[in-house]
């Protein structure tokens, strides 16, 4: 597979949109949030757009500027880190997302609220900073 730009690039384009929109529930308090189911469907899935987006993109860049193959949703995370697409920091900062992904979509009689709130309240700066680095990286390397 090639790396294709154009496709990064509309992804990230959509997972702006989507962190644009999570933004507004960012000065939410946790009451509020927990009493307003709307609210927290929303969240939800803004969330597993956020982070679906987030794999794609990864998947893109890795198969096709790098010819890897990641093992997983975790992988794309360690991958990117150790190849400099983003910084190791911020793929610390990413640990646990395919876990919370799979949550969303495959657990969600278990979805506990509160930590959807606590991922857009204090989360939402990791989807930023990969959009930023991988755009940088697609733009020097694509």
């Amino acid at each position: 597979m090639t790396l294709r730009p154009e496709v990064v690039h509309e992804r990230l384009r959509k997972l702006r949109g989507v962190l644009c929109h999570l933004k507004e529930l960012r000065e939410t308090d946790v009451e509020s949030f927990n009493a307003d189911f709307r609210m927290q469907w929303i969240a939800e899935r803004g969330l597993q757009l956020a982070a679906e987006a987030l794999f794609d993109i990864g998947n893109h860049v890795l198969s096709g500027a790098l010819n890897v193959t990641p093992q997983g949703y975790q992988d794309v995370i360690v991958k990117l880190g150790k190849s400099g697409v983003i910084v190791p920091e911020l793929a610390d900062r990413l640990q646990g997302l395919g876990g919370f992904r799979n949550l969303l979509v495959h657990a969600y009689l278990d979805i506990d609220p509160r930590r959807v709130h606590e991922y857009v309240t204090t989360r939402l700066d990791d989807f930023i900073d990969f959009a930023e680095q991988v755009e940088d990286w697609v733009d020097s390397h694509g």
